[in-house]
């Protein structure tokens, strides 16, 4: 049995046909066009269905599912709510089956990422999981007995808004201190450029100059070079971090906690000096030493799509 999926985002629409095991047999996007209205989005993603559904016996496609930003519920098949899209309360699976004939499955798009790291990327064959994605904030989803965790609306695991700094920066949410604030990349770039206007003399200065911007790789060069204070910087970058993932951890469990987005691509660099970190902070530290593995993402934006096409079986 094959499986579509699709992953909808701001700017494109990305689907694929993808077997049981989580295999791409066959990919398509086109833009999202998200100004022209949810009507306009929905009408897209049929087209995109149905374009990769082309040349494929009807009885071979067991269902779909899209991956969708925001608080998105699928039992009742509503988008409550996305910022992204500016959308609130639209039928998006009600849409799409009248556009394209397919019964529609829908989950929030970073729990549909997690669910495709579990499938095919690196939480395959372990049943629990917790996927972050550190980017503009920090994305989450949570994979417990081979389901995603949704909650009553759909909205569950929005792990980025736990406070980890109480009283501390504000955050987008309204609340000060959150998670997102100090462990996405732009709390790095942020806790960055205060350490570059006390520093003149650092390292991180000559680095961002030879790309014209501070960036997450930016500040771990000047670090690997030696520089005092990208050192300190991304010392504590590490501790939020870790901070973050230990009360993952003391609260799920789950078997992997991986890691997603420009960051986690320091690879041991970042996760290293991480998993040290963590490990006194987690309830039971010796366990987590046998039980939770900390590692960096394997899928890139394939886990959207691919955990979008396993919807059908994991809701």
């Amino acid at each position: 049995m094959h499986y579509i999926g699709i992953d909808l985002g701001g700017t494109s629409i990305k689907g694929a046909v993808v077997t049981e095991g989580g295999t791409i047999l066959k990919e398509a996007s086109c833009p999202t066009q998200r100004e022209l209205g949810p009507e306009h989005v929905a009408r897209e993603i049929a087209g995109l269905i149905t374009a990769l559904a082309e040349g494929y016996d009807p009885q071979a496609i067991g269902g779909v599912g899209v991956g969708c930003p925001g608080i998105v519920e699928d039992h009742s098949g509503i988008v409550r709510y996305s910022a992204n899209l500016h959308w609130e309360n639209f039928d998006l699976r009600a849409a799409v089956q009248k556009y394209s004939g397919y019964t529609v499955r829908l989950a929030n798009d970073a729990n549909a990422a997690a669910l495709g790291e579990v499938v095919a990327g690196c939480a395959q064959n372990v049943d629990s999981a917790v996927i972050l994605t550190l980017g503009t904030g920090v994305g989450s989803g949570v994979v417990l007995n081979g389901k995603i965790l949704t909650g009553c609306t759909g909205g569950a695991a929005e792990l980025g808004h736990m406070v980890v700094e109480d009283g501390g920066a504000s955050c987008a949410c309204g609340r000060k201190g959150c998670f997102e604030t100090y462990a996405s990349a732009t709390g790095l770039i942020r806790m960055a450029k205060e350490a570059m206007a006390q520093h003149p003399e650092s390292l991180l200065h000559a680095t961002a100059a030879e790309v014209g911007e501070v960036n997450g790789r930016t500040v771990f060069q000047a670090k690997e070079q030696g520089d005092p204070t990208a050192v300190a910087v991304v010392e504590r970058y590490i501790h939020y971090l870790s901070v973050g993932i230990a009360n993952v951890i003391n609260c799920f469990y789950p078997e992997v906690v991986a890691l997603s987005g420009g960051i986690a691509n320091q690879g041991e660099a970042l996760l290293a000096p991480l998993r040290e970190a963590v490990a006194p902070q987690v309830y039971g530290n010796q366990y987590l030493q046998t039980h939770t593995r900390i590692l960096g993402c394997t899928l890139g934006y394939h886990a959207g799509i691919i955990g979008a096409a396993m919807l059908p079986t994991a809701l």
